[in-house]
């Protein structure tokens, strides 16, 4: 902890006009970092999905309900753009710079390979196997009712994993910014049941997940590797912006 605090104080000590040196490439691994015996197990980790007819249960139906209100409104309309998009859009406000592909090329590739890791959330998905909370219902969600949609189970939320995932990674990154970026991870989780394409305790468990996945990454030297890499780049975009 130390040697992490005495390195990031000299990379903020550094004149704002100077150029870093060029970081080393993320090395290609479409495996992510994780070894198949440090993927966590979601479906030890977590909580199982609530029983029909249990409090929480019964506290998932009524806040689908009660969510339906808000269609069209400003947080309904947030929703939707949060369906799709990408991370360097969805996290800009937050992190205090839009960063693109070519500006921030180690940081991209980290992202991508960390993404891989989530694939334990899909086996938790398939393990439990439970239905999305619109199905059975008329009610609308912010996004197209595909067969896709509707075959993927809903315990826990993908989107939700993502978005607390990629915020951990990035306030990491750029401790100034912390605040906001766990604040936008848990805001792009919660559309996931504003949407009513989730629960909220998938919601709720995805934010876990993504929680577990970023903890088990820590102990992979790739990983560590890649993020001091990165750690110089983005401080680098930060500066430039005056951040």
């Amino acid at each position: 902890m130390r040697a992490f605090v005495v390195a990031f104080t000299l990379v903020l000590a550094a004149p704002a006009l100077a150029e870093p040196a060029p970081a080393p490439a993320v090395q290609a691994d479409p495996g992510g970092y994780l070894a198949p015996s440090a993927r966590p197990d979601l479906t030890v980790a977590l909580a199982p999905p609530p029983a029909p007819g249990s409090p929480r249960a019964k506290a998932d139906a009524a806040i689908f309900a009660e969510t339906r209100a808000l269609r069209g409104s400003e947080r309904w309309k947030l929703a939707t753009a949060d369906v799709d998009g990408e991370a360097y859009d969805q996290f800009a406000e937050a992190l205090g710079v839009r960063l693109t592909p070519q500006e921030a090329p180690v940081l991209t590739a980290l992202l991508e390979r960390a993404g891989d890791d989530r694939s334990v959330v899909g086996d938790a998905k398939a393990h439990w196997g439970t239905k999305r909370p619109y199905i059975g219902t008329d009610q609308p969600i912010c996004q197209p009712k595909t067969a896709h949609l509707a075959g993927n189970p809903d315990y826990p939320s993908g989107h939700s994993a993502y978005g607390m995932h990629v915020a951990m990674i990035l306030a990491e990154l750029a401790p100034q910014r912390a605040a906001a970026l766990y604040a936008r991870g848990r805001e792009f989780a919660e559309s996931r049941y504003i949407c009513g394409a989730h629960s909220y305790s998938a919601v709720e468990a995805g934010i876990l997940a993504g929680a577990l996945i970023y903890g088990a990454e820590q102990s992979s030297p790739a990983f560590r590797r890649d993020m001091e890499a990165a750690r110089i780049e983005v401080q680098a975009a930060l500066a430039r912006a005056g951040r």
